[in-house]
């Protein structure tokens, strides 16, 4: 059992209540003792009615599940269910039109298109990389993947020919986004600024950019020698590395060495999905990092290549712009935190009832305390420039639980001293009473919004599990091409424009889940910047340069404008309809496939999560393709198998079978880490039992959520590794 101390009647985990007293809070203005009034405050306030958030879901859940059982097997009614689903309170009454208020935001969020990653909060070097990957190499990014030659490049020393395809790569992107007056970039055998304007040299003679607008400025290194050029197009900004020293630039007839590419503009640092925070020192852990990043000073020491470094927050660039003034171009990716979601409490923090707090209003005064270094600190670079803390809010439940986010922040916001309105939130339109409400959940965020976006995992899950007992759901692999998805998310994109998102705020995208398949990537994902959202989840740096091409070649905006002079799109029946298979029947060995798929999925990441605390894991699927496995996911895969049971689709010991044949399969893809612990043959460690529960009693958990399950089989092997009861 953790050692506590009691602070404010609240009785803390030792070890967070020391972060937060020693490292925290110092510098903030903010005394210890307002800290902990406030959490118990918050917890005095909002703890019942959260409870109360999470019955009304319970009960909205049992009267769906009712309609469904009276009326399975009679044809589908989509009008009666409309009706049924409005009578129960589960569709809102319709607000009124109207636009967001929320203040001008930082750039990075209300004015730019692209890229964004999520990293857990948890691992330092991932945070950094994350932090860091405001800028990354073009070159490196098409050499170094299978975006070139359909493979990866292989072992050995440098390949020219495969050098020689990135540069007519990168050369053509310039094309595209900069283009030059009556040559290609590819003719360039020389750059000059002259006056304030970017001169090209060609073997033909001299010439500049078609549009003059496009050159942000120049860096000079030793000698005042031309070091950089820096090119801008729909705001995204292009570094050319002129270095004719280097073995690159040495070959290059204009001396360009790397094309840098502004990146991930904005990054969630996450202390939800991709985490397994299940005490207070894993909370500390996450909370550290998240402070490092606000205060400036995280660091990290790496060994890479046989050499040992640490790896800090990279600088800001200087540049001399056009007009001849020096300028910073910003170094970093703009940072925003996720909280957990109204579920989960934590033992981290008990309350005077011995009862464990809620952990997302854990989270919401931690995380915007932290903060508070970020927008009080006196010099150097920023996360905000504009004073705004920015705050994803997942999982949220219809306007009402939108509205209970907007009450705790206010008084987060009143117990830290800060104006009302200073933490902006994120809204994961990731479940499906959010989805059908949504115009009323902006409404009840309008002057706190700071992006809306789409997430097909979290909200696949929902959708199984909202509808559990209408059918046999389709195949995952078919879920996609359900009416619902395209209904989805259309309506995501219209609804926010409609409400005044466009260049206000983002409207984003969900996840390529394939860090691997970079070549796939570049060939689909174009469709989010074509989609009108301002931004899209990628995971990795590398994914973020490649994807940041994507939004050189579409202009955004004008996407948004054309959209949002179509009209709307997507029917609020097409997205209730329930994705029930169609009246066919499957072959045994589809079946067969089916579940196994779902089955190794799941046991993959949850081994994991499990036996050694990894929230996200890149899991090899059936046919070993790297897959980018979190909570979400494992969401997805247990509610399909746990429907195809209810449905009898599938058996349980088909099920139970198909698990034990995967954990051996699992087994032999983790062969190679030393941590493993191997689940065949006996078939009974913890991490196997998780991933059991989350099947065969994947029906009882709320919302099909899977959290509940991982948490209380990590907490049991925390106790047996440490020598302590295993908590209830």
């Amino acid at each position: 059992m953790a050692a506590r101390l009691e602070r404010a009647g609240l009785a803390v985990d030792a070890t967070l209540a020391r972060f937060v007293e020693d490292e925290a809070l110092p510098g903030t203005a903010v005394a210890v003792e307002a800290f902990w009034t406030a959490l118990a405050g918050l917890a005095h306030r909002f703890a019942a009615p959260n409870r109360a958030l999470l019955s009304r879901r319970e009960t909205l859940q049992q009267k769906i599940d009712a309609w469904h059982l009276e009326r399975r097997g009679w044809p589908e009614d989509g009008a009666a269910y409309r009706a049924f689903l409005a009578a129960i309170g589960y569709l809102e009454p319709g607000v009124p039109d109207f636009t967001v208020t929320v203040p001008a935001l930082d750039a990075e969020i209300g004015a730019l298109a692209g890229p964004q990653l999520v990293v857990p909060a948890t691992n330092a070097r991932f945070v950094l990389n994350a932090a860091n990957a405001r800028w990354g190499s073009l070159y490196d990014a098409l050499y170094g993947t299978d975006a070139v030659g359909g493979a990866a490049p292989a072992a050995g020393p440098y390949d020219a020919r495969r050098g020689a395809e990135v540069i007519a790569r990168a050369r053509a992107l310039l094309d595209a986004a900069a283009p030059l007056a009556g040559a290609s970039w590819a003719a360039v055998t020389g750059l000059r600024v002259e006056g304030g304007v970017l001169v090209a040299l060609t073997a033909a003679g001299r010439t500049g950019l078609a549009d003059r607008a496009r050159f942000a400025g120049h860096a000079t290194g030793r000698g005042g020698a031309l070091a950089r050029v820096y090119l801008v197009n729909h705001g995204l900004h292009i570094g050319l590395v002129i270095d004719r020293g280097h073995p690159v630039g040495t070959s290059d007839a204009a001396g360009i060495a790397d094309v840098l590419l502004e990146a991930a503009l904005s990054t969630i640092v996450d202390l939800e999905d991709s985490v397994a925070c299940v005490d207070g020192a894993d909370k500390a852990l996450a909370y550290r990092n998240w402070l490092g990043l606000m205060t400036g000073t995280l660091a990290e020491e790496v060994t890479k290549g046989g050499r040992t470094f640490t790896r800090r927050l990279a600088a800001d660039l200087p540049v001399v712009r056009p007009d001849g003034r020096r300028a910073m171009l910003r170094g970093r990716s703009l940072l925003m935190v996720r909280n957990v979601g109204l579920l989960m409490t934590t033992p981290a923090v008990l309350l005077a009832d011995g009862t464990e707090m809620p952990e997302g209003l854990l989270d919401s005064l931690v995380s915007v305390a932290c903060a508070l270094h970020d927008l009080r600190r006196p010099g150097g670079p920023v996360n905000s420039p504009g004073g705004h803390v920015y705050v994803v809010k997942p999982k949220l439940h219809g306007p009402d639980e939108a509205a209970f986010a907007d009450q705790t922040f206010t008084a987060v916001e009143a117990a830290l001293g800060l104006a009302r309105g200073t933490v902006k939130l994120g809204l994961m339109d990731e479940e499906r009473r959010t989805s059908a409400n949504l115009k009323a959940c902006l409404h009840a965020l309008r002057d706190r919004i700071a992006f809306v976006n789409t997430g097909f995992l979290d909200r696949t899950g929902d959708e199984i599990h909202t509808s559990i007992e209408a059918g046999p759901m389709v195949r995952k692999g078919e879920m996609r091409a359900s009416a619902w998805i395209r209904a989805y998310e259309d309506r995501n994109v219209d609804i926010a424009l409609a409400c005044g998102m466009g260049g206000r705020a983002q409207i984003g995208k969900g996840m390529w889940a394939k860090p691997d398949r970079m070549g796939e990537m570049l060939a689909e994902k174009g469709a989010h910047p074509a989609a009108g959202a301002s931004t899209a989840w990628v995971p990795s740096p590398t994914a973020a340069v490649l994807h940041a091409t994507h939004y050189h070649l579409t202009d955004v905006a004008a996407r948004q404008a054309a959209i949002a002079a179509g009209g709307p799109r997507g029917r609020l029946e097409d997205l209730l309809a329930p994705p029930v298979a169609p009246r066919r029947n499957l072959s045994p060995e589809e079946v067969r496939r089916e579940v196994e798929t779902n089955a190794q999925g799941i046991l993959g990441y949850v081994v994991r999560w499990v036996d050694q605390g990894i929230g996200c894991s890149k899991v090899p699927d059936l046919d070993d393709v790297g897959l980018m496995e979190d909570r979400a996911t494992c969401r997805i895969s247990a509610q399909a198998l746990a429907n195809w049971l209810l449905h009898g689709v599938v058996g349980e010991g088909e099920v139970m079978e198909a698990m034990r044949r995967m954990a051996v399969v699992v087994d032999r893809q983790n062969a190679a880490d030393p941590a493993y612990r191997p689940m065949a043959p006996g078939f009974d460690g913890l991490a196997f039992q998780a991933a059991c529960d989350l099947v065969f009693l994947g029906r009882f958990q709320p919302s099909g959520y899977t959290e509940p399950v991982l948490h209380a089989r990590r907490r049991q092997v925390k106790a047996t590794a440490a020598g302590t009861a295993a908590p209830p």
